[in-house]
């Protein structure tokens, strides 16, 4: 595969960026990609290991190693390699629907079990990834695939993230009439309104959807089920329903203090801020401001990282983000060997950018909030806190403990709760009947994706919970395929 001595004649070169203090002037996307020559290097560094673990898409110590849509990252590494772009695009849409979208979200566990990473930077398989999705757009190769037979099989798909444009696109692969509904004014889910521009700009999902409507599958906007159109109607209507309506209730934050004005979800400061930039670029005011404001984020993970950087380019006067978790090692430990997930410390685009603009780096680790302050109007002016320590219990589990003596108070203009989900919202499933478990997902066995109720799946973050966009692609196609068995005793979709 590759070059057999590349991994040791080229270094890993990442995609550089624009300047940090030119970017956050803007919602545009920020990378820079590299020449066509050194690309060609890059996959010339795949190293032939003979068992790829990039691709293995396993689960080690309850994180993912290796791919979950198990792409065939060698074989395409290679076809980049000696030239053969539309061959290694062939192959990346083989377990790939969308990767154009993974190659800008995903995390890139390929990359944590890369075998040359034991030794060396690993291969740059995300950025490779992307490569190969954009010429292919850019060629022309990538055109819509319309089925030559129908099979006159109606299926409904609800939610538009990317389970519910997974499932469709292999539904409508085999040729069954697909309709997604969507209760947002635009279809995507998380990836049009969850992820902001500069990290996932619009025209990319909307370039997509465009095919994908080409290609026969409708797409039915301001509709929730249960509301707009009943469960009963749409299971007569339809012969089989896929649920991919995601993990979409937020965790809280119940200390005293929650109910004061300007403590929001990440998911609705995130989604109202690029509703407006869509629909009239921040011109009908109809968004939540940090403008001239203290913001402070609690929760460190990727959309806390987002909504740092929303901060940052709407004129924040400070923005801090605080994790109740303990600071990352930089380089893996004897608990976190290869291949596993790197629970490694990034410093994302956004932490960057605050470095950059403020000169700090906006993180506080192992601190936890213990009330919110405000003032005679209702609104919030700040938040108490104490950091922590974690200890383990007699049965090995971590728990955090109170450190006597470290309370602060911050001033805060506004607080945004980006603490992850906990489960799926109960009024669709129990219009279906349908069973779920202790956290709001809906019970169906991963790789069946049947619920309990004749002829309804159920994929993505509504199965398994709060995961990756590559897992969510994985269990669409999954789903898709037992939906396509039940329709027609059979099927052909991986």
């Amino acid at each position: 595969m590759g070059k057999l001595t590349g991994f040791m004649e080229h270094k890993r070169l990442e995609i550089t960026y624009r300047d940090e203090l030119e970017r956050i002037n803007d919602w545009n996307e920020f990378s820079i990609p590299i020449s066509e020559e050194k690309r060609l290097e890059q996959a010339a560094r795949c190293m032939d290991c003979g068992t790829p673990f990039c691709q293995s898409g396993i689960i080690l110590n309850g994180l993912p190693s290796g791919c979950p849509l198990n792409n065939l990252v060698p074989e395409w590494n290679h076809l980049i390699y000696i030239g053969l772009w539309k061959d290694a695009l062939d192959r990346l849409l083989k377990t790939n629907n969308f990767p154009e979208f993974t190659a800008r979200v995903c995390p890139a566990p390929c990359e944590g079990a890369c075998t040359l990473g034991v030794i060396n930077p690993q291969i740059t398989i995300k950025n490779n990834e992307m490569a190969i999705i954009e010429r292919g757009f850019e060629e022309g190769w990538i055109k819509p695939f319309i089925p030559v037979k129908r099979t006159g099989k109606k299926v409904a798909v609800i939610g538009s993230g990317p389970a519910g444009l997974a499932s469709a696109d292999q539904l409508n692969k085999s040729g069954h009439i697909v309709t997604v509904y969507e209760r947002a004014d635009r279809p995507g889910g998380l990836l049009m309104y969850g992820i902001p521009n500069m990290k996932l700009e619009k025209n990319v999902v909307e370039r997509r959807l465009d095919i994908m409507k080409e290609e026969g599958i409708e797409f039915i906007n301001n509709t929730e089920i249960g509301i707009d159109i009943s469960t009963d109607e749409l299971t007569q209507k339809y012969d089989a329903v896929i649920l991919c309506c995601g993990s979409t209730v937020p965790r809280n934050l119940n200390v005293e203090g929650r109910e004061l004005n300007s403590i929001y979800f990440a998911v609705d400061y995130l989604s109202k801020n690029t509703k407006s930039l869509l629909d009239s670029n921040f011109e009908d005011d109809n968004y939540i401001s940090a403008k001239d404001k203290k913001v402070i984020v609690i929760g460190g993970g990727d959309t806390g990282n987002d909504c740092v950087a929303t901060a940052i380019r709407q004129g924040c006067n400070s923005v801090r983000q605080f994790e109740i978790m303990p600071e990352a090692a930089i380089e893996r430990t004897s608990e976190n060997p290869w291949p596993e997930f790197p629970k490694v410390k990034k410093t994302d685009y956004g932490q960057k950018e605050c470095i950059a603009l403020f000169g700090n780096d906006p993180r506080k680790y192992c601190i936890s909030t213990k009330s919110f302050t405000g003032d005679e109007k209702g609104n919030v002016t700040g938040l108490k806190t104490i950091n922590i320590e974690w200890s383990k219990d007699h049965t090995g589990k971590f728990f955090p403990k109170e450190i006597e003596g470290t309370e602060e108070f911050y001033e805060a203009d506004i607080v945004v709760l980006a603490m992850g989900f906990v489960g799926t919202e109960l009024k669709l499933t129990e219009s279906f009947g349908i069973e779920t478990n202790a956290w709001g997902n809906v019970i169906a066995d991963y790789g069946e994706h049947t619920t309990n109720v004749d002829k309804i799946f159920a994929a993505g973050d509504m199965r398994r919970g709060q995961s990756l966009v590559v897992w969510a692609i994985k269990e669409g196609r999954e789903a898709a395929r037992e939906c396509d068995k039940y329709l027609t005793g059979s099927s052909i979709l991986p």
